[in-house]
């Protein structure tokens, strides 16, 4: 294949229109960065490319010719395949079983296992995957999991390989792993589009960006011809110079949350630090530091901590996650589908699931949780077709609020937030950012567990450094820069 052309491709579900005319052209051999907020049509666009979704108007070209997808096994008949976030795998199966599911090789009437297993292991050494064929898929890591994926795209001759948030749940040195292998495939011919929210990643390996808005196309250009903020200021449709809102001074009142000697086994050892109201504190650390460990020690998740925690300043004792939320202190997990949210439960349903006795005197007052949802909805900016919506239909970033309203519907008064803007994008980070804000200026204790080093910058007064599970400094975040938090972080200070 030569060239994949989208010419004037439109979707409406219903009288609801998603796609606006959108025309742009690929070559073969390049990655190509698809960028644009939650919602402006990305996954759409891809799932037509991808034949889960059949256009309302315009169409697709392969090499010129005008295609027109009934389904997946048709897109992949014509090289195209797509790794979805979640992965598509049959967790029982072997590696062997799911390369080859609906595409077995047969001898007669039986299946081939010997064929398949070999071929597979061609495929493992291509995407340099070093286990056994016959090993059962629940048994691999996420990040071999992923490679499974793109080995089985490579068992159907991809030449267009869609990638959506790859690196999501993947540490730095997965992550690296993965960017070796996209460059090898850029040299083998195969076309790759990625999706992530990560502009660094963009960055590092893509040739060009396509920008989409609002179902609509906005630019295609080199990308070393873009910084990241004016790809950021291209997605949203505005300068983001103003990402951060404005700090509040550094509150000088008596701490809120104050530990001291705290350990959780395995993974944090005598850690002490403080948190006043009106404070955010932000933690930084390698994957493996034990960040969200002690927030999950801290609060009754993992059994066995130990230390002295006090709240108000007085001592508390904490062994459950109920027993720390009647004490004003809430969690909110970097896991937002597995342990934030109920994806298939209704947004009011989420929304009053950890202070239902409110609503339950002695029956349950719907009408009374309806209320509150609406104003949860205007408080967090949470933007839903409607209110009767599963969570699961939501955006990330709107997922990412529910969740945070959700925590904070009790009343808390600290609130510890673990990469809360993992997987959303650049205009629903802003509004993340200020939600913020806003709760630490009502006198909240904030404490931000990220990731993201900018984030942690622009967002908190201090940053604690966890590395190999101790605390290695703390310091003003406006005397903070990306490397010398990376040095500490890493041990190199």
């Amino acid at each position: 294949m030569k060239t994949l052309a989208f010419h004037a491709v439109a979707k409406s579900f219903g009288h609801v229109p998603v796609l606006h005319e959108v025309s742009f052209e690929l070559s073969a051999g390049r990655a190509v960065g698809l960028l644009g907020e939650n919602g402006a049509g990305k996954s759409t666009l891809m799932k037509i490319l991808a034949g889960y979704e059949a256009p309302t108007a315009g169409e697709l070209r392969l090499d010129g010719a005008a295609v027109r997808f009934d389904g997946p096994r048709a897109a992949e008949a014509s090289g195209i395949a797509m790794i979805h976030q979640e992965f598509a795998l049959a967790e029982a199966l072997t590696v062997a079983q799911n390369i080859f599911l609906g595409h077995e090789i047969k001898r007669g009437w039986w299946l081939d296992d010997s064929a398949m297993r070999a071929t597979t292991n061609q495929l493992l050494a291509q995407v340099g995957l070093d286990c056994s064929p016959d090993t059962p898929v629940r048994a691999l890591s996420l990040a071999q999991k992923q490679r499974v994926e793109i080995a089985k795209a490579l068992q159907r001759r991809a030449r267009v390989l869609v990638m959506d948030e790859p690196t999501a749940t993947l540490t730095r040195k997965e992550a690296d792993q993965l960017f070796a292998l996209v460059d090898s495939l850029k040299a083998d011919g195969v076309t790759l589009i990625y999706i992530s929210h990560k502009l660094e990643e963009i960055e590092r390996l893509t040739d060009e960006v396509v920008v989409m808005r609002d179902g609509r196309f906005v630019t295609r250009a080199p990308t070393a011809s873009l910084s990241r903020a004016q790809m950021a200021s291209l997605m949203v449709g505005r300068e983001l110079s103003d990402l951060f809102p404005p700090k509040a001074t550094r509150p000088t009142a008596e701490p809120l949350l104050k530990l001291q000697s705290f350990s959780v086994p395995g993974w944090a050892q005598d850690i002490g630090f403080e948190v006043a109201p009106g404070e955010i504190l932000g933690f930084a650390g390698l994957v493996g530091a034990g960040r969200t460990e002690l927030f999950e020690g801290l609060i009754g998740l993992r059994p066995g901590a130990t230390g002295q925690v006090e709240i108000a300043g007085s001592a508390v004792s904490i062994t459950n996650p109920r027993e720390a939320a009647a004490l004003g202190l809430t969690y909110l997990s970097e896991d937002r589908k597995g342990k934030g949210l109920h994806l298939d439960f209704g947004l009011r349903q989420n929304l009053t699931l950890m202070t239902l006795s409110r609503y339950a005197r002695p029956w349950l007052r719907p009408a009374d949780e309806d209320a509150a949802l609406k104003r949860a909805v205007d408080e967090f900016g949470i933007r839903a077709s409607s209110l009767g919506v599963p969570a699961r239909s939501l955006s990330g970033g709107n997922q990412q609020k529910l969740a945070l309203a959700k925590v904070l519907h009790p009343g808390p008064r600290i609130v510890v937030l673990d990469e809360p803007t993992r997987g959303v994008d650049v205009g629903a980070k802003r509004e993340l950012y200020g939600l913020i804000q806003r709760l630490a200026a009502s006198g909240l204790a904030i404490v931000v567990v990220s990731s993201e080093l900018m984030e942690l910058i622009g967002l908190c007064h201090r940053i604690a450094i966890m590395r190999g599970g101790r605390l290695q400094t703390v310091v003003d975040a406006a005397d903070a820069t990306e490397d010398l938090l990376i040095a500490h972080a890493t041990g190199t200070h």
